[in-house]
């Protein structure tokens, strides 16, 4: 039995993100429950944020009533409790865990529980902070990982006159999203702003200065090739944080699973975010963190509404402050990039290719039966709309369209 002393909540979100806050922005009388400090902001932007471009007041999400610096330790599902850090207990008719993803520490040498200094995670508005705050021109910088995060994070810190190594483990930058060819155009816009860039580079360990604090002096590759740095940045992917749910004895996969109506296996606990799995699928995105908690909105609202998985566009838009004209790919002023669905062909897909060196400009679609599988647009994104739309709805193409003109600007309908 409660008691007096405990404050009840109709609805109840554990995490600040921009799943948490999206919620909050559409549920009224939402109690969030945030451990950041800040207010809730947009992580897309932080290496805007980085870069100076953006201020973090800039990036922050619209406002919503969190209580900031909170931590939840525990989940007590029988009386439908949680206890923070501070003290405080609060009860919940419906709780949703928001609680989002950490970033995967690699298992190196000299990559202890304490992060010796100069080396910096990039998850959280604090880490960005911190790194914008350590970087100055001519500093040696390394980032470890060459996915979405570690290519933005490299040319912010290039930016900021940093000298900079990427080092990417796969065989090339941005694996999970670009084919080859798009990757290879990447890699030259990224070495045309100084920023030196190793594929299929393994990195076995960080030589740290000894002292009563280790700082970081140079990252070990496996080949027994040292890159000397001052700054290291782990961009090595994220990870649902579970530990709540499975502490409270919930359904625990790769990430909280959840039925269509976010529903995790206890009927009273939703799960929504980085943290959630729908149908064997941890998301980790942005835009499949929004779509389920507008979702979750209306079935809290007693509405019905359904969760059928997330098609998600990854784009890429990066600007110097110089940058007032369209640039080429390979230039330093400018990228844009845009990937979606599987742009892996299998056998018998057709694929659609056009290339335009002199303007930095790379387009292909891959086409599975009568449907649009996936793509990559580089340089000129004038189709990405209705590529996008056309592949989000998983309509047929029609039968007398020529494949061709799917990389027209108008995408051919």
């Amino acid at each position: 039995m409660r008691t007096q002393t405990e404050n009840t909540a109709r609805v109840v979100v554990i995490g600040a993100g921009m799943a948490g806050a999206r919620l909050a922005s559409r549920v009224p009388g939402v109690t969030v429950i945030g451990e950041e400090p800040h207010a809730p902001y947009n992580r897309v932007l932080l290496a805007e944020v980085l870069a100076g471009r953006y201020e973090p007041d800039v990036i922050a999400l619209p406002p919503a009533e969190v209580r900031r610096g909170v931590r939840v330790v525990r989940i007590d599902r029988s009386d439908r409790l949680v206890h923070c850090d501070d003290g405080s207990v609060i009860g919940y008719e419906r709780l949703v865990l928001a609680t989002g993803s950490n970033p995967v520490l690699p298992p190196l040498r000299g990559l202890g529980h304490t992060l010796p200094d100069g080396v910096h995670p990039f998850r959280t508005l604090d880490d960005c902070l911190a790194l914008r705050a350590a970087v100055r021109p001519g500093v040696r910088a390394v980032v470890i990982g060459g996915g979405l995060l570690g290519v933005s994070a490299a040319r912010a810190l290039a930016e900021c006159g940093a000298q900079v190594v990427l080092a990417q483990q796969g065989e090339h930058l941005m694996e999970r999203q670009l084919d080859p060819e798009a990757a290879a155009m990447l890699r030259r816009h990224l070495e045309a702003l100084g920023v030196e860039v190793h594929t299929e580079c393994r990195v076995r360990g960080l030589r740290c200065a000894d002292g009563e604090t280790p700082a970081v002096r140079a990252v070990e590759l496996a080949d027994g090739y040292e890159l000397e740095a001052e700054l290291t940045v782990l961009a090595c992917g994220v990870r649902p944080r579970v530990g709540l749910a499975q502490a409270a004895g919930l359904e625990v996969r790769k990430g909280v699973v959840v039925d269509d109506e976010l529903r995790t296996s206890d009927p009273y606990i939703h799960a929504v975010g980085d943290c959630a799995e729908h149908d064997g699928t941890v998301y980790g995105l942005a835009g499949a963190a929004l779509e389920q908690a507008d979702v979750l909105a209306e079935v809290l609202a007693g509405r019905p509404a359904r969760y059928g998985g997330t098609r998600a566009l990854t784009r890429l838009t990066l600007r110097s402050p110089a940058a007032t004209t369209p640039v080429t790919a390979g230039a330093a002023g400018g990228l844009d990039l845009a990937a979606f669905g599987d742009s892996r062909p299998m056998p018998g897909d057709d694929v659609i290719r056009l290339a335009d060196a002199t303007r930095g400009a790379y387009r292909t679609v891959v086409v599975r039966g009568d449907r649009l599988a996936g793509g990559v647009l580089f340089g000129d994104l004038a189709a990405v709309g209705t590529l996008a739309r056309t592949w989000q709805d998983d309509d047929p193409l029609p039968a007398d369209m020529s494949l061709l003109h799917l990389l027209t600007n108008d995408g051919g309908f």
